[in-house]
């Protein structure tokens, strides 16, 4: 889903992409948290968080453990 975020979607489009986030920076508006986390039994608990980052209520960039597919690096 992150590939499907823009520079410049507003609040309300990303919440209909992503849901609502997990985590509401009190402290930073701006900022929303989602904590993604996958359990197989046996194996340690995975967990991949993905932070937005909001500007005048427009999406300025985002953070964390997931990165855009035409951002990832290719094998050369």
């Amino acid at each position: 889903m992150i590939d499907k975020l823009k520079p410049g979607m507003t609040r309300g489009q990303i919440q209909f992409i992503l849901g609502s986030p997990v985590l509401e920076d009190s402290f930073n508006p701006n900022r929303w948290n989602y904590i993604y986390t996958v359990a197989y039994p046996d194996q340690p608990i995975i967990k991949k968080e993905l932070i937005v980052v909001f500007e005048n209520d427009r999406l300025i960039g985002f953070e964390g453990d997931y990165i855009p597919t035409g951002a990832q690096p290719t094998d050369t």
